[in-house]
């Protein structure tokens, strides 16, 4: 049974409660992206206990990852935002206990009565300049009436949003301030499994949090950001560094400090980390953010095919003459469209785009994404 039949897969927004109303001490955000629903495993401390450690690699192997570390800490946010709600109380209008207590206006509990009150959540983000620019995913900071952006020196910042793409579950947003600390972008291309990188964030109530972990995989699918855009676009990296609520939009980085993603999703049955997150690779995230700074929109290339969404079988392989891993098997074509005009016919295997070869569905739109039309 594959991994998206046994787990299910949350987006790893913290959401945190910001008002009171009618007996209520607090009303948490209710986001389709967070899990729980109700923001509880954001509000409640998480048990701790001491956890041994036989160091499998001896002191003279050890992989060193403080330089990484000290390189991303200060370049990674704490994001904060608020959402104004409104509550509409559909009760008879009259209480029939007004005329018993003429001195307390108990009616103002009755009637049809609109109340606002602010919703919060959070999540992390990566500063991307020294004036300020930063990002984040988009289900972070989506309907957001107000974004507040701490830094690691806890220096806090109104911050606008520059442009967002639901698409890819990303967003740039901007602070007024110089000299910022900021990240330097990798090269997803060149990551492999295997490869140790390093989650930056702010999980759960915790300050900023680093953990390590090696990519697991490359050209993952989740079918998560069907929830946020009709035309998604999912490539991630798969890692096993520890991903909790509150590290979305936090970076990925190599061992060298390196940008190579940014954190967006985990897969797990309870909402909390089970061993698996997902990040959108920095090729990505580096188009996305030129696109919105250049234009204020996402300029997005199309190839115009149609391919298989799940393995082929054994039996259409032998048909096709199709080896496995060879390629990208081309169902239809769209007529008029940029396969139609390269030359590319229903059968055939796309098996390199842009020079980089691709051996499924998800690794050949993660390369379109980096491409305009």
């Amino acid at each position: 049974m594959r991994m998206k039949q046994i787990l299910s897969v949350v987006l790893i927004s913290a959401a945190t409660s910001a008002a009171s109303m009618w007996g209520y001490n607090k009303f948490v955000r209710d986001d389709a992206y967070v899990y729980p629903p109700n923001g509880a495993a954001a509000q409640q401390k998480a048990p701790a206990n001491y956890a041994g450690f036989d160091g499998v690699l001896g002191a003279e192997n050890a992989i060193d990852f403080t330089g990484a570390a000290s390189a991303a800490i200060p370049a990674t946010v704490h994001i904060k935002t608020k959402v104004n709600r409104t509550a509409t109380n559909n009760l008879p209008r009259k209480s029939p206990f007004g005329e018993l207590f003429p001195d307390f206006d108990i009616d103002d509990f009755f009637g049809d009565r609109s109340r606002s009150f602010p919703q919060s959540a959070s999540g992390s983000g990566a500063i991307i300049s020294e004036d300020g620019y930063i990002v984040t995913n988009n289900h972070v900071i989506d309907g957001a009436d107000e974004i507040n952006v701490t830094l690691n020196n806890k220096r806090s910042f109104k911050a606008k949003l520059v442009g967002a793409d639901p698409s890819t579950d990303l967003a740039v947003i901007k602070i007024e301030a110089k000299g910022l600390p900021f990240l330097l972008y990798g090269n997803s291309d060149d990551v492999k499994v295997g490869q140790w990188v390093l989650a930056v964030g702010y999980p759960l109530t915790l300050e900023t949090t680093v953990t390590a972990g090696i990519i697991s995989a490359k050209g993952r699918t989740l079918d998560i950001n069907k929830r946020q855009s009709a035309t998604p676009v999912e490539s991630f990296l798969q890692t096993d560094a520890a991903v909790n609520p509150g590290n979305s939009g936090g970076p990925l980085i190599t061992t060298d400090g390196k940008l190579i993603g940014i954190n967006s999703a985990i897969a797990s049955p309870t909402g909390a980390f089970a061993g698996y997150s997902f990040t959108i690779p920095v090729n990505i995230v580096k188009k996305i953010i030129a696109d919105v700074m250049k234009f204020g929109t996402v300029q997005r290339a199309y190839l115009g095919i149609q391919y298989p969404r799940e393995n082929l079988s054994d039996e259409v392989k032998a048909q096709n003459g199709i080896r496995e891993g060879e390629g990208v098997y081309v169902l239809e074509v769209t007529k008029d469209g940029a396969a139609e005009s390269a030359g590319i016919k229903k059968g055939d295997v796309i098996t390199k785009v842009n020079g980089f070869s691709v051996t499924n569905g998800p690794e050949m739109v993660g390369q379109i994404a980096t491409l305009r039309p």
